[in-house]
C-alpha cells in the first residue's frame, strides 16, 4: 500500500531507452506493466497481508541517443491486487493508500521519473540513475534493469520515509507494513 512501486516503472523505462536506438520513442502503456510490492512486519505480523499493487504508466518517452528517460505514473490509478485477500480487505488497503496518510493522491496526483545517467556491467544490462518524484518529494533512486527479447525488466527499491510518507502500523505497530518496497516492472518501446 505504499507508492515505491512507481520509481521501479521509471528506472525500468531509463534502460529501454538507453538499449533502444538513437531516437525519442515512446512508452507502450498498454503492453508495459509495474508492480509494487509492500512487505508486512511487526510482532503480530501473521495477521496482516503483503501488497502487491498494480501501477500503470500513464505515459512516457526515452531518448537513448541523449541517455534520457522520463515516466509518468498516475497517482489515483494505483490498484491493489492482493491475491490473498478478500475483495473488501483489498478495497480498504487501497483507500489508506490513496489517501492523506500516505500517497495523499489530491495534493500530489502524478509520480514523475527522470533519469540523469546510465551505467552498465553488459550490453544487456544496466544501471539507471534518476530522480524520482513521489508525494511532493523528489529523490534519486537507482534501478537494475536488463533487457531480453524487447522487454527491459528489473527491479528498484527504496525507503518510504524517503519520501515523506509513514509505513501504516495498526495496533500499536504490532502490524505493520515495512519501510522497505520493492517495484518490479516489465517496459516494452513502442514501434
Amino acid at each position: 500500500m505504499h507508492p515505491g512501486g512507481k520509481t521501479v516503472l521509471v528506472t525500468l523505462a531509463a534502460a529501454a531507452a538507453w538499449a533502444a536506438s538513437g531516437q525519442q520513442r515512446a512508452i507502450d502503456v498498454q503492453k508495459s506493466a509495474m508492480v509494487v510490492r509492500v512487505y508486512k512486519a511487526g510482532v503480530f505480523s501473521a495477521f496482516g497481508h503483503d501488497h502487491e499493487i498494480a501501477a500503470p504508466i500513464a505515459s512516457g518517452a526515452a531518448d537513448p541517443a541523449a541517455q534520457r528517460v522520463e515516466l509518468r505514473v498516475s497517482a489515483a490509478a494505483l490498484r491493489v491486487r492482493d491475491p490473498k485477500a478478500s475483495e473488501k480487505d483489498r478495497a480498504e488497503v487501497e483507500k489508506a493508500m490513496l489517501g492523506p496518510d500516505v500517497l495523499d493522491v489530491e495534493h500530489y496526483p502524478e509520480i514523475v521519473f527522470r533519469s540523469t545517467s546510465v551505467e552498465g556491467p553488459g550490453p544487456d544490462s544496466w544501471k539507471v540513475h534518476g530522480n524520482l518524484t513521489l508525494h511532493g518529494q523528489t529523490q534519486p533512486v537507482t534501478v537494475e534493469v536488463k533487457v531480453e527479447n524487447g522487454h527491459y525488466t528489473g527491479f528498484a527499491e527504496l525507503k518510504q520515509t524517503d519520501f515523506a510518507i509513514k509505513p501504516v502500523a495498526f495496533a500499536g505497530g504490532a502490524v505493520k507494513v515495512k519501510n522497505e518496497v520493492r517495484i518490479e516492472f516489465d517496459i516494452q518501446l513502442a514501434r
